[in-house]
């Protein structure tokens, strides 16, 4: 029997109520109908074998004891096994009376093809583009990895509800959508989102999901003129349009941020009413909520950051995970940091960050200044593209006030 009920204002201010003791008073974050955790668990990586199962779910349950409410996965995810662990812990947190389901904010993905494997593909060609009674055709399967066609989300939806056990997904998100434009022009492209969200929309009237968004690798942090570059403006008018005399649910974006891709921040990558913004600024002008993936930079962060970042950090942390998360939580307006963790050394290791506040404003400002002129000097990641540190002016909302 599957977990009823979603997360809901009221049960994650319980959450948070029964855990802010223990927490700086920043940790958690509000966007007026959730309450998240400034910091959210991963479950992307590892192998698909039973001790990694066991590990990711012992994980996620001591995050939920800790302190962490949000909890983001995705159908690929070691080939369904990171839905699964979550599945397995919820149904001990919730019966053994440790939370309940309205305190916990379940994040999953589809749109890329669940097993990359031959056999899968196979599968996936007989299953829906050979079968008479399918509406895909061979064109709806980009680069044999991806497929947004409604009837292919729909099902991948119902498939997300059986591995997490659970009635309601709370975010569920269209998985690098920038991969269609790898073989599809543009109008085909927003064509082909439309119809997604036609179907998510419908999936919201079912109870199946409550909201939803796109979580993306390239296609907000790329240059305009990149073949990959999605238009969060433009995504948004048509979740509108679908919705039509109601308020639409596309409310959540994911994206990476952290030191080696600060893109979001400091790269005007968006267009909203004429005027180029990044990121997180189009976010917060489309009223979308942003949630960071990557936050540690998969780990390439760790023994690479330069002294002059530490120091402009702060001395208090002893470890740069904990330093490139802090810096990553701290992003003005961002609503939760997402770190995959499954050794319990790492969990300690990276919950201490919640024990203390997000930077200030102008902290932050002086740490970015830092960071760049770290990356422009190699002492951290090489980026694919040079950031102008004018831009570092921040004559943003966010960053205003």
């Amino acid at each position: 029997m599957k977990i009823s009920g979603k997360a809901t204002l009221e049960g994650t201010k319980n959450y948070r109520n029964k855990h802010i003791d223990k927490c700086a008073p920043d940790h958690f974050r509000t966007n007026n109908e959730l309450i998240a955790s400034s910091i959210g668990i991963g479950t992307y990586l590892g192998e698909a074998d039973e001790e990694t199962n066991h590990q990711v779910t012992q994980a996620i349950i001591e995050c939920v004891k800790q302190g962490i409410n949000l909890i983001d996965s995705a159908i690929i995810y070691r080939q369904q096994q990171g839905e699964r662990s979550i599945g397995k812990a919820l149904r001990y947190l919730i019966e053994s009376g440790y939370t309940s389901r309205n305190e916990l904010i379940i994040c999953t993905k589809g749109g890329r093809i669940t097993e990359q494997t031959v056999e899968y593909i196979n599968w996936f060609n007989r299953h829906y583009i050979e079968n008479n009674n399918s509406q895909l055709s061979a064109t709806d399967l980009i680069q044999n990895s991806h497929c947004i066609h409604p009837e292919y989300l729909k099902d991948q939806i119902n498939l997300s509800l059986e591995n997490l056990e659970v009635e309601t997904i709370d975010v569920y998100y269209i998985h690098n959508p920038e991969i269609q434009l790898l073989e599809i022009s543009l109008d085909v492209f927003y064509n082909r989102l439309y119809a997604a969200f036609e179907m998510l929309e419908s999936a919201i009237e079912a109870g199946k999901i409550a909201a939803y968004g796109i979580a993306t690798w390239d296609g907000l942090r790329v240059p305009l003129d990149h073949p990959q570059h999605l238009n969060l403006a433009k995504i948004k008018s048509i979740a509108a349009e679908v919705a039509g005399d109601k308020n639409d649910r596309f409310n959540f974006i994911e994206f990476p941020l952290n030191m080696g891709m600060p893109e979001a921040l400091i790269s005007a990558t968006q267009n909203v009413a004429g005027e180029l913004v990044p990121v997180l600024e189009a976010a917060y002008r489309l009223e979308l909520t942003p949630i960071a993936s990557a936050s540690l930079y998969q780990a390439q962060v760790i023994g690479r950051i330069p002294k002059s970042v530490i120091s402009a950090i702060g001395e208090i942390f002893n470890s740069d995970c904990q330093r490139a998360l802090q810096y990553t939580r701290s992003a003005p307006g961002l609503f939760s940091a997402l770190v995959g963790m499954k050794k319990s050394e790492h969990i300690d290791e990276n919950l201490r960050v919640k024990g203390y506040s997000t930077l200030t404003k102008e902290s932050f400002k002086i740490a970015t200044y830092t960071i760049i002129e770290a990356l422009k000097s190699m002492q951290l990641a090489n980026l694919d593209w040079n950031f102008d540190v004018s831009q570092l002016s921040y004559k943003t909302n966010i960053f205003a006030g």
